[in-house]
């Protein structure tokens, strides 16, 4: 599980932060991956990268603003010209599937898959034996989402070589061990099959934040996170502009983050007046409050590993 990030600035391209867009790549656990919203030239970013659009299975949109959608059309276009077969769920706030439709309908693109448009809720949005995908009502003047990706726990694996050295045959013995079964061997020993089968292991939880104003519930929202990203598009001493723009601070992120017990916060939508002295300032900020604190860059790569 990775997280890659397309485009880390706030409002309009700057030359160098592109607009919103990340990518949760998921290519061990589905061969799949999840994008989270596409601003204005993502599909340009994703040429930069080893990301491959067909392999796009989901699209999470957080609110409505350009500098979160604008791109969306023409990755879809593209996605269909390079061979793209398999539908793609798209989740986004009421509008999303006319805006998308109308612009691909005007300009007479046929898409060579199927769209499913869900249109975003408070709660659950998805869920399967992998993973379950949580949505929040943000604050930004318009509708603007959270979202809360939680992995199920793995379970432990079966210690072949153990077996193995006690001289146990391999076969359908082993699927009994593997689910924890006390199997009577042909030579009348007795096996227990949770001696041989590993810890299992913690899902992984991953929030992102859309665009926001600090709010008390985010903390809540974001609870034991492996990994928070949050917008921080303001600095420590402009609290009061950020609250009138329906923006987040690097230390009100920061505090949200120590607050959840996460284990990293990452910085993005990054205004483009900060620029590298400036935006190493912001990622202190933060890190005085939160001290894993990392301030996004364009096409940054970031592991999320088991703990």
């Amino acid at each position: 599980m990775e997280l890659e990030f397309l485009g880390t600035g706030a409002g309009v391209p700057a030359k160098h932060r592109n607009v919103s867009s990340l990518a949760l790549k998921l290519l061990d656990e589905r061969n799949k991956i999840w994008l989270f919203d596409c601003g204005e030239g993502t599909q340009m970013q994703i040429l930069r990268t080893n990301i491959r659009p067909r392999k796009i299975e989901k699209i999470f949109i957080s609110h409505l603003h350009g500098d979160h959608i604008f791109g969306l059309p023409g990755l879809l276009s593209s996605r269909s010209f390079q061979g793209g077969e398999e539908p793609i769920e798209i989740y986004g706030p009421a509008g999303l599937e006319n805006y998308v439709r109308t612009s691909l309908q005007v300009t007479k693109t046929h898409l060579s898959y199927p769209l499913q448009f869900i249109e975003l809720h408070e709660g659950t949005i998805f869920k399967d034996k992998q993973f379950s995908v949580e949505c929040m009502l943000l604050d930004h003047g318009i509708d603007s989402y959270g979202f809360r990706v939680t992995e199920a726990d793995h379970d432990g694996t079966l210690q072949v070589e153990k077996l193995a050295a006690l001289n146990i045959p391999a076969g359908p013995i082993f699927g009994k061990l593997k689910q924890g079964q006390t199997v009577t061997l042909a030579d009348g020993r007795t096996i227990n099959g949770q001696d041989f089968v590993g810890e299992s292991k913690k899902g992984r939880i991953v929030t992102i934040f859309g665009d926001t104003r600090f709010t008390n519930k985010s903390s809540r929202f974001a609870e034991n996170s492996d990994v928070i990203v949050h917008e921080s598009t303001f600095n420590k001493d402009e609290a009061k502009l950020a609250k009138a723009y329906f923006h987040t601070t690097t230390q009100q992120a920061a505090m949200i983050a120590k607050e959840a017990g996460a284990k990293k916060l990452i910085l993005t939508h990054i205004s483009a007046r900060y620029l590298a002295k400036e935006a190493q300032t912001l990622e202190e900020e933060a890190q005085a409050v939160f001290p894993n604190s990392q301030l996004a860059k364009d096409f940054d790569i970031v592991e999320i590993p088991f703990v």
